[in-house]
């Protein structure tokens, strides 16, 4: 029975590209968690990776954007004293005083899209930090911003990928055009070209011609030191919402599958954020009930495969000519705003939105305790 409500930090922005959706994902997030049981505390990363206390009243009249205040006091989070939950501090001054006299907090619940955000980075800092957090951690963080790993995990596991090549920066500058000759003998046209580690479409490109091609690499490392070059494949984009099982004796929950019917040739950024009428989203998927068994499974084992923990989102494509489904990645941290597809599709299954990000809260608390109960050092 809990006797007193739990300090949940939201903690949005990051040092990405994706700054600006965390803002709109953390502003539905921290007005819909349950205020019965937990207090919300808003706790920004700015563009130089500053923790910055965000005023309560501020956050609390902001519907549709979380601030980000520069000027706002910045923080630091340690560990607590012996095995005690984690502190915040200002680093000048004294921190805002719904973060108590003490500055502890229960849990933090990581609303950031990236690089330095949902691959690991931020998750090492807050096991450091001995801090119970939403999502999953290191190695799933890690391997989920990273096409290429998670592609050879899915394939040891047996589990269905796009045909892709790698390349690395160093290998692109010394020979492109032997990698533009090996990608056209395998592949053909068009094929889409990718950052390793990126999000939200950032950077990738649909390649329909050679004349393209150098362009499109050349972007793609602007981003990423590591480059996907993927067959392209006609299909449709499906989608489902996965969620880790309080049994760990159980296989992860499921949710009914959702389709992204884009208007553009692909799911691109513009299309995802810029354009209203960039993509259709199909609640629950028109597709026949085993393609659905076939999908639901396939997203578990995904999850599985990675190591997944709390939650995230797996993106399959379904193959109009063959029917064959292949997993396209996963978003260990997917967006969260109230329309978007990781809660929806929650909601259609029968988890609406402020039940799932309390379930999500428990499971953070949960697999803090089995931590600190192994035996360390």
């Amino acid at each position: 029975m809990q006797d007193r409500k739990l300090k949940v930090v939201v903690l949005y922005g990051g040092r990405s590209g994706e700054h600006e959706v965390s803002l709109r994902s953390a502003a539905s997030v921290f007005h819909r968690l349950d205020r019965t049981r937990f207090d919300v505390i808003p706790v920004s990363i700015d563009k130089t990776g500053r923790w910055l206390a965000q005023n309560l009243e501020v956050a609390s009249r902001s519907q549709e954007v979380l601030p980000v205040d520069l000027t706002a006091p910045q923080l630091v989070l340690l560990p607590g004293v012996t095995g005690g939950a984690p502190r915040f501090f200002a680093v000048e001054g004294q921190l805002p005083a719904w973060f108590g006299t003490q500055g502890e907090v229960d849990v933090i619940f990581p609303v950031v899209h990236g690089t330095l955000c949902e691959d690991g980075t931020l998750q090492g800092f807050l096991e450091l930090a001995d801090a119970a957090y939403v999502g999953c951690g290191v190695l799933a963080s890690a391997v989920g911003m990273d096409k290429e790993f998670a592609k050879r995990l899915l394939r040891d596991a047996g589990i269905p990928i796009v045909p892709y090549l790698c390349v690395r920066k160093g290998q692109w500058a010394q020979s492109a055009a032997s990698w533009m000759t090996a990608s056209t003998e395998q592949f053909g046209y068009p094929v889409f070209v990718k950052p390793a580690n990126s999000g939200s479409s950032v950077g990738v490109h649909r390649v329909k011609s050679a004349s393209e091609f150098a362009a499109a690499m050349e972007d793609a490392f602007s981003i990423d030191t590591k480059v996907l070059i993927e067959k392209a494949v006609s299909a449709r984009e499906i989608e489902l919402s996965v969620l880790e099982n309080p049994d760990p004796t159980q296989p992860p929950l499921v949710s009914i599958p959702g389709e992204i019917a884009p208007s553009h040739t692909f799911y691109s950024y513009e299309a995802k954020y810029q354009d209203e009428s960039g993509a259709r989203l199909d609640i629950p998927a028109q597709i026949s009930a085993q393609q659905i068994v076939q999908a639901q499974e396939m997203a578990a084992k995904t999850f599985q495969a990675l190591d997944g923990e709390g939650m995230a989102r797996v993106d399959l494509f379904l193959d109009r000519q063959t029917g064959n489904f292949y997993v396209n990645e996963v978003n260990t941290l997917p967006g969260f705003t109230a329309i978007s597809m990781y809660p929806k599709m929650w909601e259609k299954s029968g988890i609406e939105y402020t039940e799932l990000l309390t379930r999500l809260v428990d499971l953070a608390r949960a697999r803090q305790t089995s931590k600190r109960a192994l035996k360390r050092g």
